[in-house]
């Protein structure tokens, strides 16, 4: 009998210690967070709501309203920004978070793809600081965008919210192709498609392997060898057969595009984004209305590549490009937001450091758009074209936690953001 007891003892006491205490089980309830907003813009509305509290259980926002009527959950954790304004965490929808500016042209070949990837990790984390809580990433060699997106969700290291293309997809020669080696080195990129059904291919390897979005080049560029930004890559049918391979696949497509006729065509043929579009014409600021496609304009980055380009390997001839592109580009900003065709926040971070991201708002300002036009453009447009319009981009209840703050008014001078010192993603406080 005693040997039964024994046994029947030992069998509660392992059942009692398998079982959850209510300390274990209060560990497991989702933490609970009440933000006390002195301003809140609200990015949907386009105004700023005084005195609000916003209540975020777990990595969701759960309601917003007045603090004076806000009933805050017993235990939650009480964040006081009454004397600060709040905004959501804002997007930048065309990065490079792998590519590092200070090893450009021919300082780049000595980099590998796996080199680039740390580096990755280290934008991601300096990004994310500077209150860019989601971004866009168009373009890396190796995948590194998609193992660093990868590493951000897993919890491995810190960084942004991440849609990835992989490779950018271009003509053998062009932008997309890397025609610093020599002849002798027989050298194509992996992101080379030449005619409608290899492009199809390359859409299926990118989707294969991670890609969220599909990016492609339309025209030239300004640090690519030996092409030119005006002149057209991809032809209409070469871009009719992306765009319809990606749709169907349930992926957007962005198109590098510089000169007027790959910014007409890559409308045609269906394209969700025309990045950079720099020598946009009238008809293609009429198509882009009618079509309600999305321009991606990267105003700052002339500064940089004009004041500090030539220092870090920039090619002579990619000099002489910008000094031809980068006022045209910000005069043709203004005529589109004039026109009212939709524009989304991006800045083409990597060809100047990262970080510096909420320096283009300034040159938004000034190039046409309010303060509030150019938050909007990092929030909820950069949202809608993401597809990410119920995650991410204003501060509503349902989506992440993505929230910043910062001591002045960014909606009298937008370029209060470059000194963004409160950062939320999902609800954790990464900056404070």
């Amino acid at each position: 009998m005693k040997l039964k007891h024994l046994a029947l003892a030992a069998a509660v006491a392992g059942l009692l210690a398998a079982a959850p205490s209510h300390a274990d089980t209060a560990a497991a309830a989702p933490h609970v967070v009440a933000i006390r907003a002195g301003k809140l813009v609200d990015v949907v509305a386009g105004t700023v709501l005084k005195d609000q509290t916003i209540i975020i259980t777990g990595e969701r926002i759960t309601s917003v309203g007045p603090t004076a009527s806000a009933k805050v959950p017993g235990g939650a954790e009480v964040i006081d920004l009454s004397a600060q304004t709040v905004l959501p965490g804002l997007i930048d929808m065309h990065t490079h978070l792998t590519s590092d500016p200070y090893l450009s042209g021919y300082n780049s070949l000595g980099v590998s793809d796996i080199r680039a990837a740390l580096y990755g990790a280290r934008s991601a984390r300096v990004t994310l600081n500077a209150g860019f809580t989601t971004v866009r990433n168009v373009g890396a060699d190796g995948f590194g965008d998609v193992a660093l997106r990868d590493a951000i969700d897993d919890g491995d290291i810190p960084g942004p919210r991440m849609r990835t293309a992989g490779y950018a997809i271009g003509i053998q020669g062009g932008h997309c192709d890397n025609n610093l080696p020599s002849v002798d080195f027989h050298y194509t990129s992996p992101a080379v498609a030449d005619g409608p059904w290899a492009a199809r291919a390359k859409v299926r390897e990118m989707v294969k392997y991670g890609a969220d979005v599909i990016k492609i080049c339309a025209s030239g560029g300004v640090l690519s060898k030996g092409d030119t930004p005006g002149a057209q890559q991809y032809t209409l049918e070469e871009m009719q057969a992306i765009a319809a391979e990606a749709h169907k696949l349930g992926r957007k497509v962005a198109a590098h595009a510089h000169g007027a006729s790959s910014i007409r065509d890559a409308i045609l043929a269906g394209i969700d984004s025309i990045e950079h579009a720099s020598l946009i014409d009238d008809e293609g600021i009429k198509l882009a209305r009618e079509h309600g496609t999305y321009l991606v304009m990267d105003i700052y980055d002339d500064d940089f590549i004009l004041q500090e380009g030539a220092k870090f390997g920039m090619l002579p001839e990619s000099i002489v490009k910008e000094k031809a592109l980068g006022q045209l580009q910000r005069d043709n900003f203004r005529k589109a937001h004039d026109a009212g065709v939709k524009i989304a926040f991006g800045t083409d971070a990597g060809v100047y450091p990262h970080g510096d991201n909420a320096k283009q708002f300034y040159y938004m300002v000034k190039y046409g758009m309010t303060s509030m036009e150019a938050i909007q453009a990092a929030t909820v447009s950069a949202a809608d074209l993401l597809g990410w319009q119920d995650k991410v981009g204003s501060i509503t209840a349902g989506k992440y936690a993505d929230i910043i703050a910062v001591k002045g008014d960014p909606v009298a001078n937008a370029a209060e953001l470059t000194k963004v010192d409160f950062v939320m993603k999902g609800g954790v406080v990464v900056r404070r």
